[in-house]
């Protein structure tokens, strides 16, 4: 398996596949092409001899100078539980922490159980929210009407770098 930035031609790839490997759910609305053009730097997929098995889409917060925010990720059904998604969340932490960025946040929803089990695992800890689902902090309407979320928050440890005023993870 190899990781590498995205690149606007592998939009296309992801969003052919992208409400399968959701298993029906319609989630194609929720990337634009846009992050695989403006976010590279900070976007990645992971192949596997050639084809696209995973993806992350994140950027820096241009509002909180110490914070960076993951989009999007999904790896494909039959390569799930192979350390990729964890593969490329880690690129995205090294990306976030050579730029001096020292809490990732994300959110997902709470259908989701499996995301949440994942990103718990992570390190990431669940924010309060203003209800609870099944026994997890939910926020109610947070990406509009009867859209909640769990939002998610992780602190990297940084350490900085001689002379660069930046951090890079402990």
């Amino acid at each position: 398996m190899r990781i590498r930035h995205a690149t606007p031609a592998d939009y296309d790839v992801v969003i052919r596949v992208l409400d399968d490997w959701w298993g029906g759910r319609q989630m194609a609305d929720m990337l634009p092409r846009l992050f695989f053009v403006h976010f590279r730097d900070t976007s990645f997929v992971a192949e596997d001899n050639g084809d696209v098995v995973g993806f992350l889409v994140g950027f820096l917060s241009q509002t909180s100078d110490d914070e960076a925010y993951i989009h999007f990720a999904g790896v494909e059904p039959d390569h799930r539980g192979q350390g990729i998604a964890r593969a490329l969340y880690e690129r995205f932490f090294e990306a976030a922490a050579a730029d001096g960025r020292a809490v990732i946040r994300c959110v997902t929803s709470p259908v989701n159980t499996e995301s949440v089990a994942f990103h718990t695992h992570l390190g990431f800890a669940i924010q309060p929210g203003d209800t609870e689902i099944a026994g997890v902090d939910v926020h109610r309407s947070y990406d509009g009407p009867g859209e909640d979320r769990v939002v998610f928050a992780r602190r990297l440890q940084l350490v900085a770098r001689k002379g660069t005023g930046k951090g890079e993870p402990a």
